[in-house]
């Protein structure tokens, strides 16, 4: 996470100045969500790759000993193997079901910037969605396109899974917030009419 950071800062002070003098000659003025919504983009895809591919292979590191997992829903059996016990705080506190939750919560922010930013459907987002898990899983099967001595991480089929799910989730969440954001819109401008007329 700390990589991740550094890498935003990083990104984010190079394309900073250029973003505000491109604002500058296209509007006039500087236009400060426009700047909040790009470090929110950079941010966001820097910490997601550092959390995906980062610590990379040093010395001592071993290959993983499967490769490849294309059972679907394998993460469910996973937990019930390592539970200390039936209870439901036994399940959750499993790695299998932390590194499940993960997944999902990884690409809820995608969902969310694909519905508000982009103004995606939820078909699109969540093909968008799937697409990019798809990327990151056959980066590491190929060792990140054979830039790693070995494959580190494993393609997953339940990564494409709980990746599209999390990007589904998160364009219902995009979309509430649009949905609230008309309704007090909507019900400002009719507060604003009644006092206009009751003024006159």
């Amino acid at each position: 996470m700390a990589t991740g950071l550094a890498g935003f800062l990083a990104i984010w002070a190079t394309v900073l100045v250029p973003q505000l003098i491109v604002q500058r000659a296209r509007f006039g003025r500087i236009v400060p969500w426009r700047v909040a919504r790009t470090a929110a983009i950079l941010c966001y895809a820097c910490l997601a790759l550092a959390v995906v591919f980062l610590p990379l292979p040093g010395p001592g590191t071993r290959a993983v000993a499967q490769g490849i997992q294309l059972v679907p829903f394998q993460w469910i059996h996973d937990v019930r193997t390592h539970a200390a016990g039936p209870g439901l705080l036994d399940l959750v506190t499993t790695t299998p079901f932390e590194q499940m939750a993960l997944n999902v919560v990884l690409f809820v922010p995608f969902g969310i910037i694909a519905r508000v930013l982009w103004r995606r459907g939820l078909i699109g987002t969540m093909l968008l969605g799937f697409a990019c898990s798809l990327a990151i899983e056959v980066t590491q099967l190929t060792a990140n396109w054979g830039t790693a001595p070995f494959q580190y991480r494993i393609f997953d089929v339940d990564d494409l899974i709980t990746n599209t799910s999390g990007a589904v989730l998160g364009w219902i969440a995009g979309a509430l917030y649009l949905a609230l954001r008309s309704a007090v819109r909507a019900e400002s401008g009719r507060s604003e009419r009644v006092h206009l007329t009751e003024a006159r």
